[in-house]
């Protein structure tokens, strides 16, 4: 596991000030609410896209908890640098688990991304077929149910 002030010494965090820290946690908020009702009301038409909000309403979220209680930025490696520090400072092995699911399913989409490009692979590949656009849908629906949603209320729980 790694420790918070291996973090700091590599710069992968730091300290936010009294001047910053309204003005960053207020974008976390809002960021994490945008990205969790663009995943919520995007499931049916665009699944990928909502699974990559939802996941990002989670870092997010992440981040909000971090900066809010711990006064603390994550600075470089975000995503697997949140996922660390998460995981150290709240001790909480469900919640590590969840935005770690979290993350797996959207480097997949990436890694989808990144394997259309190197095949020059149309974009119906991905959405064109019936199979694979329900295929999606269930993922999302699935993603949003099991994943997102458990993590942000556990997180509302940790901020109230």
């Amino acid at each position: 596991m790694v420790k918070i002030n291996t973090l700091f010494e590599e710069g992968k965090i730091s300290r936010i000030s009294d001047l910053e820290i309204e003005r960053y946690a207020n974008f976390f908020e809002n960021s994490y609410q945008d990205n969790l009702r663009h995943s919520e009301k995007n499931a049916n038409d665009f699944p990928r896209w909502s699974i990559i909000s939802g996941y990002y309403a989670m870092h997010d979220m992440a981040k909000l908890l971090i900066s809010k209680k711990f006064r603390i930025k994550v600075d470089f490696k975000v995503h697997a640098t949140t996922i660390a520090l998460l995981r150290e400072l709240t001790k909480d092995s469900e919640l590590a688990a969840l935005i770690e699911d979290g993350y797996r399913e959207f480097l997949s989409l990436a890694n989808d991304l990144e394997e259309a490009k190197r095949q020059r692979v149309k974009v119906q590949y991905y959405t064109g077929t019936r199979f694979l656009r329900d295929e999606y849908r269930r993922k999302a629906s699935e993603f949003h149910a099991n994943t997102v949603m458990p993590f942000i209320e556990k997180m509302r729980r940790l901020l109230a």
